[in-house]
């Protein structure tokens, strides 16, 4: 079980906040706006009605003991820059910050963010490469240039094993899991020998290059 501090309960902040609780984690939840703390009391350690720009307040909370702090400040692209600052000069270890803008994200970085996260535009990258494809389900960035793809199996799959495909050595992709629908199982790392229905969801990683070749089947 880890610690942490969300300021900011706008949309991202509140969901992620609530997200946390369920598995476990203590949170302490910070805004200024008195309706937002009264929507998270319910599942939250600690609901604070605060000004985050004020240093003294931050100070006085602990922030540094935690194993993290999000700042989850909505449009507030100034209110973001100071309270992450301020973060930083109170030594809190890890500070993770939304950014707006590319913009943004680079001065977050810059005045000491450990991480920077870009969750609308992050999200639109996500569907877009769903919508691309019929059989995309759902897109996981692993790395620069790395995912992961949930894809319904393509007609040139289905009635052939994983050993006749010959995905790594054809595309250069890895199948790590198999869901079958029916019946219902889930097989981590099939073997060879699994055949593959017009029922399977494959989750498959490798280069997105490699992938996009995946996706343009039919």
């Amino acid at each position: 079980m880890k610690s942490f501090a969300i300021i900011g309960l706008s949309s991202f902040g509140h969901f992620l906040a609530q997200h946390l609780s369920q598995n476990g984690h203590q949170i302490m939840a910070i805004d200024k706006n008195e309706e937002r703390i009264e929507r998270v009391k319910s599942f939250v350690d600690k609901a604070i009605i605060a000004d985050a720009t004020d240093k003294n307040t931050l100070s006085s909370l602990g922030l540094q003991d935690l194993d993290g702090v999000v700042v989850s400040l909505g449009d507030e692209m100034d209110a973001s820059i100071l309270v992450t600052l301020y973060l930083r000069e109170l030594k809190v270890k890890t500070i993770i910050a939304k950014a707006l803008t590319e913009d943004h994200g680079k001065i977050l970085d810059i005045i000491g963010a450990t991480q920077v996260v870009f969750p609308e535009r992050d999200q639109a990258v996500r569907l877009a490469q769903t919508l691309e494809s019929d059989y995309i389900l759902d897109t996981i960035n692993i790395a620069e240039g790395i995912s992961i793809i949930e894809v319904a199996p393509p007609q040139e799959f289905v009635g052939h094993t994983l050993g006749d495909l010959d995905l790594r050595r054809k595309y250069g992709v890895l199948v790590l899991v198999v869901k079958e629908v029916v019946p219902e199982e889930v097989v981590m790392i099939p073997t060879a020998d699994h055949m593959i229905k017009d029922t399977s969801i494959l989750m498959i990683l490798g280069t997105d290059e490699a992938l996009n070749k995946i996706k343009k089947m039919k």
